[in-house]
């Protein structure tokens, strides 16, 4: 017998945050989050995104132990933009048992149609900052930190058996990064700057940190067009930048300004540390924190994170300007490889980008989607 419990209070919160640890002990290649991260995610009075979403959770017990979890999400603020009436499934976690997993996905329809909802996607968070997608392709391949979910062959076998249906698929590009860069990239980089254009790089954090509202109004204005974004406020901004901003090495963070001095593009990228976060096992303290700066130190790769350019300059060149730039960063700091973190499908230009170079595809995702 299962019997699903919607999480109410901090005991059941606690199951829920600690429970993929469990159903992934023997996982080769899962990634534990930091619990701390995990605690800022699902706590309401943390997270600002609870605000404009309805949200609810459910943990399955069955045979005396908790095997599964869930979350649904209705984005108030992405629905009316996009006049979709969609609720999301996200942070679905169980072990092989089909049983388990109808009864946690079924749960979530029901919650999305008593609430009016007409469709249900998924994997997807309040945003597509958050871990989004199932794997299709790549299980035997390391996973990257902050990129999407690393989950096992059934998912997808679970999901498609439940009448979902591929809504998008998410690519994932190992590049090799040459010991010079493309001589491309370089023309244009230079043609860029003899029109005004000027890159804006950084050697410590506290310079970062005067244009992080300038990022995120960049951000909020330049990914409309992006699946499952939705526009971050001020304060959803603060708290994504303080997450992550410790962690970043500002070497790897390039802007451009025009000739007026206003940012017109960013880019950030960082040195993997997929090794530190294993050794970390979910926690900063006593140890995580320096496992976490060894591999900084340490890594071979560079992982890219977020980039935009501003909607009237993306056919300008910016793009190569902050690439020679960061693959000049790159070869400086050793790094001899470079992650692309997932980019969608239908993004043409950028798989464009990252398929000029020596590049594989190493990963895919999927997004279903279903009609309630």
């Amino acid at each position: 017998m299962i019997h699903l419990t919607e999480v109410k209070h901090y005991k059941e919160l606690k199951t829920f945050i600690k429970l993929p640890y469990k159903i992934h002990k023997n996982h080769k290649e899962w990634l534990p989050p930091l619990l701390t991260d995990e605690y800022k995610v699902f706590d309401k009075r943390k997270n600002h995104s609870f605000e404009h979403c309805d949200t609810i959770m459910y943990l399955a017990y069955k045979n005396g132990e908790y095997v599964g979890r869930i979350m649904g999400i209705i984005n108030h603020i992405y629905n009316k933009g996009h006049h979709e009436k969609n609720v999301r499934f996200c942070y679905l976690e169980c072990f092989d048992d089909a049983e388990v997993f109808d009864r946690l996905i079924k749960a979530v329809e029901d919650w999305g149609r008593e609430k009016g909802m007409e469709k249900i996607v998924g994997p997807l968070g309040f945003s597509d900052k958050d871990p989004q997608g199932f794997l299709l392709e790549g299980f035997d391949d390391p996973m990257t930190v902050m990129v999407t979910n690393c989950s096992f062959p059934y998912m997808i076998t679970h999901t498609e058996r439940n009448g979902y249906h591929k809504k998008i698929d998410l690519f994932q590009y190992r590049v090799q990064l040459e010991d010079k860069t493309p001589e491309i990239y370089v023309r244009i980089a230079e043609r860029v700057k003899n029109r005004g254009f000027e890159i804006v790089e950084f050697t410590k954090s506290k310079e970062v940190k005067p244009y992080v509202n300038t990022v995120f109004d960049l951000i909020n204005e330049a990914y409309t067009d992006i699946y499952g974004f939705a526009p971050l406020d001020e304060t959803e901004a603060k708290e994504f930048s303080d997450r992550f901003l410790p962690l970043l090495n500002p070497n790897y963070i390039k802007l451009v300004k025009d000739k007026h001095d206003v940012i017109v593009a960013f880019l950030v990228a960082m040195p993997n540390i997929t090794e530190g976060f294993r050794k970390a096992k979910g926690r900063l303290l006593p140890f995580g924190f320096i496992h976490l700066m060894r591999a900084i130190k340490t890594s071979k790769q560079l992982d890219m994170l977020l980039g935009c350019v501003k909607q009237e300059y993306r056919n300008a060149g910016l793009d190569a300007l902050m690439t020679v730039s960061l693959f000049d960063a790159a070869r400086k700091g050793g790094l001899t490889v470079m992650d692309s973190h997932v980019t969608m499908e239908e993004n043409v230009k950028m798989r464009a980008t990252y398929e000029r170079m020596n590049h594989t595809i190493y990963k895919k995702y999927r997004i279903f989607e279903k009609r309630l």
